[in-house]
């Protein structure tokens, strides 16, 4: 324990270290929805060798997060998931019950007493931290500082050494987002009604609809809702 404590001070400290002069700043905030969707499908689409997150499903219970941003963040860390021959995820225990009955990530899970924050660390090169440590959806710091990144991989290594093992789970499939289609998904993504939607992409409300049909049934879906995160399995985002 006094190993993981000190791990995680150190990551507490490197993140929030002064940078000399003439550097740029270790991390780069991200805010709004669409946008931190966007980099939370980029590190998906960017995964190579190995993911690391410390997560919590059981902090968004009952604060007021679109339900589908909540499948979408979820989406792309599967996503990133299957990519990636190493992933460890951490979870403290009080979210248990929200870990069994969820949909599971593929890879390795453990349950340690408690998390230090919400973490996505990708291949050691780039983290991703909420910028209130607890919601991702409240804004999130993209960090690309290397010593930054160690020290939060050293954290969780800490944090891993110390966990109990849970199990793992199975992947999906992705292809291709037929390109008339993109500015359509886009745009349901943003929240978007579809007479501001059509208005805005030049379409009359019958053309926007039908090519919402079309977006749905290449999606394998009826339900709005799930179509970002369907979009973010098949790497279209």
């Amino acid at each position: 324990m006094g190993e993981t404590a000190g791990s995680v001070m150190l990551a507490r400290s490197a993140m929030n270290r002064a940078v000399p002069e003439a550097q740029r700043p270790p991390g780069r905030p991200v805010r709004g929805a669409r946008r931190i969707s966007a980099a939370l499908a980029g590190l998906a689409s960017s995964t190579r060798h190995e993911l690391l997150t410390f997560d919590d499903p059981a902090a968004s219970v009952g604060r007021a997060i679109p339900e589908p941003f909540l499948e979408l963040a979820g989406a792309c860390m599967r996503a990133a998931a299957e990519r990636a021959p190493e992933v460890r995820r951490i979870v403290p225990r009080h979210a248990l019950p929200h870990v069994t009955g969820a949909v599971r990530m593929p890879g390795r899970a453990r349950l340690a007493d408690t998390i230090p924050f919400k973490m996505i660390v990708v291949d050691r090169t780039v983290a991703a931290v909420p910028l209130d440590l607890e919601l991702l959806y409240n804004g999130m710091l993209l960090i690309r500082d290397p010593v930054v990144v160690q020290a939060l991989v050293r954290a969780h290594h800490a944090s891993w050494d110390a966990g109990e093992e849970l199990t793992g789970a199975t992947a999906t499939s992705r292809a291709g987002l037929p390109p008339q289609l993109r500015p359509v998904l886009e745009a349901l993504l943003a929240g978007l009604t579809d007479e501001t939607a059509a208005a805005r992409l030049g379409m009359s409300g019958r053309t926007y609809s039908r090519r919402v049909g079309e977006l749905m049934h290449a999606l394998g879906t009826t339900s709005r809702f799930r179509a970002g995160a369907e979009a973010a399995r098949r790497g279209w985002l």
